[in-house]
This record gives C-alpha cells, structure tokens and sequence, in this order.
C-alpha cells in the first residue's frame, strides 16, 4: 500500500502543477536573480537552480514534479554558482512563524517523536535527549490544528503590526503567506533592506523578539527622593516598544488575576494592591500616560510586570530565518509536502479572517479510501474528521492526503 500511496500523491501534486491557474501566484521580483531549489519524492535535494521567467519556471515544475520547492530570499550576480561565488547582491526581508516556536497545549494531543536509536516514543515536546537509552536523534511527527495555527495566526499580526506602525513599511512592501504546514511567512520586499547584513538583521530580529528591552523609564515620583508630593511612578511614550508596553500594560492591569501576578513572582500583597486600585490606576493612566503609586508597590514591581508584558507582546519568530540573508523560503503557490495544502498569500487585512483550513486547500473533488493507522479530530474545509485509530475510511481528496503526507495513513488501492 506504500507504492499505491505515493502514486496517490505524486498523481495529485502532477495534475496540480499541469493546471496553469494553479501557479499564478509564483510570480517573484526579479526573478532572474534567485536561486531556486527543490525536494524529490525520493528526499533529494537539487539547488542552484535558475530561470529567466514565471513560464520557465513553472515548466520545469510540471516536469519535475517535486515535494517541495524554494526560492532564495537573497538576489545573485550568478545563482547557478556554488555560495561563495553566487555574488550576493542583496536579499528580502523573511519572516517564519512557526507552531514548532510557540509553546501550545494541543501538543499532548497530537504530536508524536520516537527514538532512532532505541524505538521509544513519545507525544508532546521532543525531549533533548531520549528518557530510556540518553540518545538525540529523534523522528518527530506534528500536526496542524486549529489552536497551533490560531497561536501562530497571532504572532503574525504582532510581525505585521511592528513592520507597519515602528519600521514604517508600507503595505505594498509586505507580502503574507499561511505556509502550507503550521504557519505564516511573511515577506518584505523594499529596496530599504535589501542590503542590510546579516548583522543588521539581527537587531531587527533582537527588536521584534524585545530582546535587551530597556526598562530603566525615568522615576518621576518624587516619592523616591524622599518627598510625597508626586502620586506618580514612571511614564511611557506613545511609539515602538513604549507603546506596546503602554497597551498590554492597560489590558493586563483591567484583566489580570491573582495566578497572573503568581506567575510573575510577586507577593500576595503586591497583588492585592494592584487588584483593590486597578481603576485608580486605570484612570491615571487615562489622564496622564504614567504609573500611579500605590502603597506596597514600588517601581521595581511596575518594572517586574513590565518585563512580563514585555514577553507577551514580543513576536515569536524563527530567529535564523531572518537573519539569514541567503534563505531558501518556500515558492508561493506551491504544495507542502507534509499536508498537501498551498502556500498561499493572502491581504494583511485578512490576518484575522483567513482560514488556512480552507484557504489553502489544492484539491476540492474526488474522494479517496485510506487506511489510518493514528489521527487526531481535524477539519479541512467545514468538515470535521477523526479521530482515527487503525480505522478504514472514505474521505474527500483533500483530507486523505493530509493524512498520507503526515504519514497518518495509507491509500486502499
């Protein structure tokens, strides 16, 4: 059943890649100047690759007919060249965010590893090292379900939130993608960054994950030096960091509970300051833009909540991606070839309403009968399948190959 279901998918992805309207969106700037690559279905890597134009391209794809295909962040004198040769001209700004980078609790339920070396498995988080013979290697099989997306779905609006309202990009230099997997690429083509190092990169990767954050605001209480007469702490501006500290700062005071103030490590007490005077505080705020003091709650404290909320409201991304300034990136309107689905771009004004359960979906006929051996309850389009154990099961195109590439199931023949 193996070979018949590697005809199954190999099939499909052809009859996606012969369809014309199926690589529309694969045009790229400058696309002669990009290195391509590609992965087989027999888990072979071809790199160096070139092409003039969208049509040559999209040729050799029906040709070729691969798992997966790249392209490089990065622009090239010569991208047929090995690396050291290619002559870098200047690259795109990427971001990655992943499910695999944003704690989550569905993990439990549908992520599953096993050791190389002794055969344990396990679900949930990949351990550093295996609990029964100490080994790293692990296989390591995830799933994409609605929370893991939703969670990514939010640090993406956190990435295009900064790239607009603190970098100043416009919207037309910003390109936003669901993956095809477990979630979101975005991308900023702007001559601005082009040649921005690797260097350079790294502080806007520092800057969007609130790394070396700064926390020492100006104490304007005179309160600290020994007088009474200011009621007040610190105060925050209304732009970058400062402002985003402003507004998650309001939403954790008008919200929080006592276990939020747990987490943080403060005392019963400190919590119980806030808590009795939060609309005090709340109205301050309101009126004057800075930190009320309260008695008990000094402003190591504000600046202990601070750092709390500084976390919340950083951006969790795929650090390496965007400081790598020769990154292969996935090629947009292709098919990821761990789910079957797109990677499809979308306007930054459907962060909140696109469904990648639905957007991204290659194949909406036919059905197929497969034999799952393990799956999780998940949903392609409106419906809702599983959960499967060792079951037989008739399901439309688009659902049994999810379940094929994950390696969840096999095709009946």
């Amino acid at each position: 059943m193996q070979v018949q279901s590697n005809l199954f998918v190999n099939k499909l992805f052809r009859n996606y890649y012969n369809n014309e309207e199926s690589c529309k969106g694969m045009a790229l700037l400058m696309i002669e100047e990009r290195e391509f690559g590609f992965i087989s279905f027999d888990n072979i890597m071809i790199r160096h690759k070139t092409f003039a134009n969208q049509n040559a391209l999209w040729e050799f794809l029906k040709d070729f007919v691969p798992s997966d295909a790249y392209y490089s962040c990065a622009y090239y004198a010569d991208p047929t060249a090995e690396m050291d040769r290619k002559g870098w001209i200047g690259a795109d700004l990427i971001f990655d965010i992943d499910a695999d980078h944003i704690p989550t609790s569905c993990d439990k339920v549908h992520d599953k590893w096993t050791c190389v070396a002794c055969g344990f498995a396990g679900k949930g988080s990949v351990p550093s090292r295996c609990p029964i013979c100490g080994k790293e290697k692990f296989v390591v099989n995830t799933w994409p379900c609605n929370l893991c997306l939703e969670s990514a779905r939010e640090e993406t609006a956190k990435v295009l939130d900064m790239l607009v309202l603190d970098f100043g990009f416009s919207e037309k230099d910003i390109r936003v993608f669901f993956s095809g997997h477990r979630g979101y690429h975005v991308h900023v083509e702007s001559e601005l960054i082009h040649e921005l190092d690797a260097i350079a990169r790294k502080e806007i990767v520092d800057y969007f994950t609130g790394l070396g954050l700064d926390m020492q605001f100006p104490v304007l209480a005179e309160k600290y030096q020994g007088r009474q007469s200011s009621p007040y702490v610190f105060q925050l501006g209304d732009f970058g960091w400062q402002r985003r500290l402003a507004l998650e700062l309001q939403s954790f005071i008008r919200n929080a509970k006592e276990k939020n103030f747990n987490e943080i490590g403060l005392k019963k007490t400190v919590s119980y300051a806030i808590l009795k005077n939060k609309e005090m505080i709340l109205k301050n705020w309101s009126e004057t833009k800075a930190l009320t003091s309260v008695k008990g709650v000094g402003v190591e404290t504000w600046r202990k909540i601070l750092n709390y909320v500084a976390k919340l409201k950083s951006a969790k991304i795929d650090t390496v991606v965007t400081a790598d300034i020769h990154r292969l990136i996935r090629l947009p309107d292709t098919l990821h070839g761990k789910t079957g689905f797109k990677k499809v771009e979308f306007p930054l004004s459907r962060i909140d309403s696109f469904d990648p359960f639905k957007d991204a979906i290659a194949f909406r006929e036919g059905e197929a009968t497969v034999n799952v051996s393990d799956a999780p309850e998940f949903r392609v389009g409106d419906e809702v399948f599983g959960p499967y154990k060792n079951q037989k099961v008739e399901l439309p195109t688009a659902a049994a190959l999810l379940l094929v590439c994950k390696g969840r199931a096999e095709v009946v023949r």
